[in-house]
Order: structure tokens, then C-alpha cells, then sequence
């Protein structure tokens, strides 16, 4: 690492100029390239997969999403001649458009169920080629435009679906309030524009080139519509937290007395090393989703990984060679004087923290404690976790898709907007006729208000795929359509399909949310498991103990489980939903707690490592561990209570945007790095290191001998001599 920085800072001019060809040649690339995001996975074993598989395999037109188009009028009825006239005016337009394969009309032979009782309401079926993943979203934004210029004359048009919900959504969004957050602390930790704009630099080149390398992945990889946007703010959070940590133990150096040259190698040997290691752990954490099996999040993990790699590698390179052209100019004047009068520093610590230290160091245990139940009591929220899939009911109250619900709910009960399919495939007659009979088995069945009527498609006579549509009682994301969908595959259509040879299957796209649901939460402790065991062992390796990895990944734990109570109790119970634009409760995410629980642990293990790190390399010098722990809070307490203040106000631009699930990961984030900075990593880490005492430090010597030998503390500054360590405790002396 020293000589790393040594070279980055000699050589600076040309680290510069290769990162700023790097990031033109990379977006020049990318931009003639182009991307190709899809969201698309894949759930082999389900009954959802084997339906959808089935259709696309005997009757791909059937296969295709199903939008709904709905028409409401404030006086009359919709079967009112002139309403009629100009709602199958535009159906025929509609017909006619790309991707769309078949318009049921409301006015059709057969398709009365369409209308309302009231006859206010009315909607149409338009089924498309494809899934929402092939279908572009240019042909779901022209169904859009085309159906509403109908609208007028007390005439409401408005739009549900898939395809439709994927063409009104846009961008994650807050990076710019990210940045502008991040300068803003920057400027009140450093009280200097060039230090604050600094991190921002570097970072702000690795994620340009960051994200042209995921677009060109993207022709290779699958990867989410999101991916990008999300990396971009992880990136943003991470790349200007490492960033931070190397501009402080600079600026410190400086004030030490030491040349830019010596500030800069001091600050990659101790801090790099640190910020090297807590990227790797993050990138272990990102990547364990692989482990879930379940393709749409291998893309996401990659794609963040990705970005994160290019924050680490800017901050051990770029950031030297920028420290290099600006030397002491990054100290605010009156520090600037005080090294031209002479007047150099003799500690890095913070007073105010140093004196945290002092009554944390009095009173560990009961402190520990303390904030210990604060947090089981911010996670108890947990315990009531239901996953599942917001339906378009929790989308933006001015949006169509919102709208379309509503009237859907209001007209035909809320179930109709998510309804069940039966699919199987019939060979006689005889199939048929069994077939029927599970229809009218399911359309008894308490929890179920109509069925449709079924139909052959994809073949001749009574030969083909047989189908039909099942509404529930519930809405789409309502427990109780869970529960419909687990009593039909269970005990209601094999009693009614017998040992006839039919296989019946539950399908639907409101099935498929409910098996995505089931799917992660069943692997959901194994991924867990292996991110926890796999970070375990790195943190065994680097800090030479068994008790600081167990403890960081029992704090980890406790800080993501805080922020998963956090986010049931706004968005599952409601509590203070209003504050933040949510207007009906509803199950969290399916995919949201293992994508949240990757980046937090990962996000969580960096404080730990900034923290510990330091209180490691004062365990070198002082060779006493209250006092290594104390000295250790006191240097580092203010450093990474900016860098969480920088990571919360970035995370929580997400609750800015407009739906639910991006909101949901603003929540989550941000409240998780809240805790863990004023709450884990300032009392129950350094509490509970101060009440285990010596004993943090113990590895068995036949581990000892085994293990490989990694150095995060870097050449332990000799300013202070250090007094004699004792023996049986002495850990691995450090490798310059």
C-alpha cells in the first residue's frame, strides 16, 4: 500500500490523465453501445412458472401480459350510445397498435361481466405479445397515449397493468440532492471548499466510469431497469465515506508536521487499507445473492459490486494523485498558519468524542445494555414481517394506474385487479369437462367472487391449453389472496381434478408475485448465513481475533433488524405513512430484505472496520485495550459520524421519489446507518469491547499459525513509542 501512494502521488499527473481517458473512452463506448436493462427472473418449480411456461409454449397470444383499460362516465351509463361509440372507436385504434395481439371489448358477445352494475364502469382487456419484459416501453407509453385521447366529455379513460405501470415509472432519482447533501457535510467537517469538493471528485469519476461498465455489461449480463440508478446511490454513499476517511487522516498527518509525500502514504497505509477491506466486505455481502438462486438479482449484485469496486480503486489511486497537486491547500487557513508558525498537532482526536470515551470508558456495560434494548425495541416491528407485492393500489394518487384501480375496486370489487388464472392442458372432451368441474369447484370456494369463463386456446375442438380467470375477494397484495392461492393448490383443485390425468395449475401474474414471495423468503437464511460466515472469516483474518468478528456480526444483525422495524412500522401498519406521501399500508417488497440486508451488512461492516481498525492500530501502540479503545472512538467518532450523516441524507433523497418500493429502500437505508452510526459504532461496539477487556484480541495459537496474515493497520506511527505489550496477549506485529 505504501508504495501505491507513493507511485499515485509521484506520478500524479499521469493517474489523472489515465482516470479521465479511462471515464471518456468508457462512456464513449457506452454511449454508442447503449444499455440493455431487463426485468425479467425466473422461478423454475412453481406452479406460476409452469402456467406461464405452458401458454407460452401452446399459445403464445395468450401468453402475453394483460393490460386493462378502464372507462368511467360521472352521469349515465356506459352503454349509452355516443359514450359506446367513442370507447370502441378507440379499442379499434388500440387493436391496431404494436405488441398488442387481442382487445376484448366490453360491448363484446358474452363479455357483460365487464360492466358494472351501476354502468359507470366498464374496462377492456388488452393482452400483449409478450411479458412486461419484452414488450418495450415505448409501446406501453403509445397504449397510454392513445386510450386517454379518448377521454373528455365526462368521459374518465385511465390504464392498469404491467406494461402500463412499467411505462409511467421513472427514475430512482435524488443523485444531485445527494451530492449537494454530501458537500454540505463535507464543508461543515473539513471547513474547506477544496477538501470538501475533493471526495466528491474522485467519486464522481468512478462512478462515471462505474456505470458506463455495468451499461456495457448489461448486453451480457441480465440486469434490473434499476440497476444502474441504485448503484449510482450506493456508489455516491460509499465513494465520498472512503474518500472522507483518507482526507481526514491526510489532513491530520499534515498537522502532524509530516511532507504531502509522507500525509499521503500514511493515509493510503492506514486508511486505505481500511476502506480496502471494508469494500470487499460490502462486494462479499452484494454478492452473496447469488446464493438465492433467483437470476433477476444477479445483475443487481454485480452491477453495485461493480460500482463500489470503482469507488475503492478511485480512492486508493485517484485520490492520492489529487492530494498530491493540492498538498496543504485542503487545511483551512488556520491551519495553513499555524504549520508556517510551526505549531504542529499531537493527536487526532476529537474533543469531544475524546470525552464520550472517557464516560463510556467509566460506565461500558450498562451503557451497552442501555443501547442494546433501544435497539431490540426499534427491531421488534420485525417479528410481524409479511413480504409479498404492492399492488397499483399503492401507486401515486395521480397516476393512471392508481386510478384504474380504484375504479376497478369501486365497480368490480378490488380482486379484479389482480385475478388468478387456471391453466392446464386438455386432450378430450373428457379433460374438458374435468376441467370445468375445478371451475366450479374454485368459483365455490369462500374468498373467490366470480370466475370467467373458460376457453381452449392454442389448439383445435377440445384440444389445447385450457384457461380461465379466477377473481378474489382481496386485492392483490391482501394477505387473504396468499392465503386463496395456497387453499386452491393445496386441497381445492387436486380434490376437484381427481386422478383424471388433468394437472391444473394456479397461475396469473398475481401468483407469480406470491411464488417470488415464497421463493426468497425460503432462501433468505441461507443467504444470510453464508454473507454473515463469509465476512466472519475476513474479519477473523484481518483483526486476529474470534471475538470482533462474532460481535460485529451480532451488531450488524441488530442495526438491519432495527431498520426492518423501521420500515414495517410505516409501511405495514402505517404508522406515520402520511408523512412520507404512502396512503394505504401493505406487505413489504419480496426482493426488498435481501437486497437491503447485502447493503447494509456490507455498509454496516464499513463502520465497523473504520472503527475497529483504529482501535487495532492504538491496541499496537499502547498495548492496552481500555485505553485502545477509548483513544480509538475518540479519532475516529467524529470521521464516521460525518460519513453517516453523508450516507443518511444521500439514502434518504430516495424517499423524494414518487413510488412505494424506492421509498421503501430510502426508509430502510437511511435508518439503518442512522442506528448503526449513533448507536452501534459509538456505545454498544466500543461498550462491549471495554467490558470483554483483553479477551478481544484471543485467537487460538494453532488458528494463529494457520491463518493468513493481512494487515489493516498499516506501519503504526511511531511519534509515541509504545509502552511493552504483554506476551501471551501481543498480537502479530504489523507488516510495514
Amino acid at each position: 500500500m505504501r508504495s501505491l501512494a507513493r507511485w499515485c502521488y509521484t506520478h500524479r499527473r499521469i493517474v489523472l490523465l489515465g482516470w479521465i481517458g479511462a471515464v471518456v473512452a468508457l462512456s464513449a463506448v457506452h454511449g454508442a453501445a447503449g444499455s440493455d436493462y431487463r426485468d425479467t427472473f425466473k422461478l423454475p418449480g412453481t406452479d406460476s412458472a409452469d402456467a406461464l411456461n405452458l401458454l407460452k409454449s401452446s399459445a403464445p397470444k395468450a401468453s402475453g401480459d394483460t393490460e386493462r383499460i378502464v372507462v368511467a362516465v360521472r352521469s349515465g351509463s356506459v352503454t349509452d350510445a355516443a359514450v359506446r361509440a367513442k370507447v370502441e372507436a378507440m379499442l379499434a385504434r388500440v387493436a391496431k397498435l404494436p405488441h398488442v395481439a387481442t382487445v376484448t371489448s366490453p360491448y363484446g358477445a358474452g363479455a357483460g361481466a365487464q360492466i358494472s352494475r351501476s354502468g359507470r364502469i366498464a374496462y377492456a382487456t388488452v393482452t400483449m405479445d409478450g411479458d412486461p419484459v419484452s414488450v418495450p416501453v415505448s409501446a406501453g407509453k403509445r397504449l397510454i397515449t392513445t386510450a386517454q385521447d379518448a377521454a373528455g366529455g365526462g368521459l374518465q379513460v385511465e390504464l392498469g397493468g404491467q406494461v402500463i405501470q412499467q411505462a409511467r415509472q421513472q427514475g430512482v432519482g435524488g443523485t444531485f440532492i445527494g451530492f449537494v447533501a454530501a458537500l454540505v457535510v463535507l464543508l461543515l467537517v473539513f471547513g474547506s471548499l477544496l477538501a470538501a469538493i475533493l471526495p466528491l471528485l474522485a467519486t464522481g469519476l468512478s462512478l462515471a466510469a462505474g456505470i458506463a461498465v455495468i451499461g456495457l455489461l448489461s448486453h451480457i449480463l441480465q440486469m434490473a431497469s434499476f440497476s444502474s440508478e441504485l448503484s449510482l446511490l450506493i456508489g455516491l454513499g460509499v465513494g465520498v465515506d472512503y474518500a472522507l476517511f483518507i482526507v481526514t487522516r491526510f489532513r491530520q498527518a499534515l498537522m502532524r508536521g509530516k511532507t504531502p509525500e509522507e500525509a499521503v502514504v500514511q493515509a493510503i497505509d492506514t486508511s486505505g487499507r481500511a476502506v480496502l477491506f471494508a469494500g470487499i466486505t460490502v462486494c462479499i455481502a452484494l454478492l452473496g445473492m447469488f446464493a438465492l438462486g433467483v437470476s433477476f438479482l444477479y445483475g443487481v449484485a454485480v452491477a453495485a459490486s461493480i460500482v463500489v469496486a470503482c469507488t475503492v480503486i478511485a480512492a486508493l489511486t485517484l485520490l492520492p494523485a489529487l492530494l498530491g497537486f493540492f498538498g496543504p491547500k485542503v487545511l483551512t487557513r488556520r491551519q495553513r498558519r499555524s504549520l508556517a508558525a510551526g505549531s504542529y498537532t499531537t493527536t487526532d482526536e476529537s474533543p469531544a468524542w475524546a470525552r464520550w470515551a472517557g464516560r463510556l470508558q467509566r460506565r461500558p456495560l450498562p451503557a451497552a445494555i442501555v443501547a442494546a434494548v433501544a435497539m431490540l425495541v426499534l427491531a421488534a416491528p420485525f417479528l410481524s414481517l409479511r413480504t409479498g407485492s404492492s399492488d397499483q393500489g399503492s401507486d401515486p394518487a395521480g397516476s393512471t394506474t392508481r386510478k384504474a384501480y380504484d375504479l376497478l375496486a369501486e365497480g368490480f370489487g378490488p380482486g379484479f385487479n389482480g385475478p388468478l388464472q387456471l391453466v392446464a392442458r386438455v386432450n378430450t372432451a373428457a379433460d374438458k369437462a374435468r376441467f370445468d368441474k375445478v371451475l366450479a369447484a374454485v368459483g365455490r370456494t369462500d374468498g373467490v367472487v366470480a370466475t370467467g369463463r373458460s376457453a381452449v386456446v392454442g389448439g383445435t375442438g377440445d384440444r389445447g391449453v385450457a384457461l380461465a380467470q379466477v377473481f378474489p375477494k382481496g386485492s392483490p397484495q391482501d394477505k387473504s389472496t396468499s392465503d386463496l392461492v395456497r387453499r386452491l393448490r393445496r386441497d381445492v383443485v387436486p380434490a376437484a381434478a381427481g386422478t383424471g390425468g388433468v394437472h391444473v395449475l394456479v397461475g396469473g401474474q398475481t401468483a407469480i408475485f406470491i411464488d417470488f414471495s415464497k421463493v426468497l423468503t425460503g432462501k433468505l437464511p441461507l443467504f444470510i448465513g453464508i454473507v454473515v460466515l463469509l465476512s466472519f472469516l475476513l474479519l477473523m483474518v484481518v483483526f486476529r481475533s474470534l471475538v470482533i468478528p462474532a460481535m460485529a456480526a451480532v451488531m450488524n444483525l441488530l442495526s438491519i433488524g432495527a431498520s426492518f422495524g423501521i420500515v414495517v412500522a410505516i409501511f405495514q401498519w402505517g404508522w406515520g405513512a402520511e408523512l412520507i406521501g404512502i396512503s394505504r399500508e401493505g406487505p413489504i417488497e419480496a426482493f426488498l430484505p435481501v437486497m437491503v440486508f447485502a447493503i447494509l451488512f456490507g455498509l454496516s461492516m464499513d463502520y465497523e472496520v473504520f472503527l475497529v481498525s483504529r482501535i487495532y492500530e492504538e491496541w499496537h501502540r499502547r498495548g492496552d485495550n481500555r485505553e485502545a479503545v477509548k483513544h480509538g472512538l475518540a479519532a475516529t467518532g467524529r470521521t464516521i459520524t460525518a460519513a453517516a450523516a453523508i450516507m443518511v441524507l444521500v439514502f434518504a433523497a430516495f424517499v423524494l421519489g414518487g413510488e412505494r418500493v424506492i421509498k421503501l429502500f430510502g426508509i430502510g437505508l437511511a435508518s439503518a446507518v442512522l442506528f448503526d452510526a449513533l448507536v452501534v459504532r459509538s456505545v454498544l461496539v466500543p461498550g462491549m469491547m471495554l467490558a470483554i477487556g483483553e479477551a478481544n484480541w484471543w485467537l487460538p495459537s494453532w488458528l494463529e499459525r494457520i491463518l493468513p496474515r493481512l494487515n489493516v493497520e498499516g506501519a503504526v506511527d511511531d511519534d509515541a513509542p509504545p509502552p511493552p505489550v504483554p506476551a501471551p496477549l501481543r498480537p502479530e506485529a504489523p507488516v510495514p
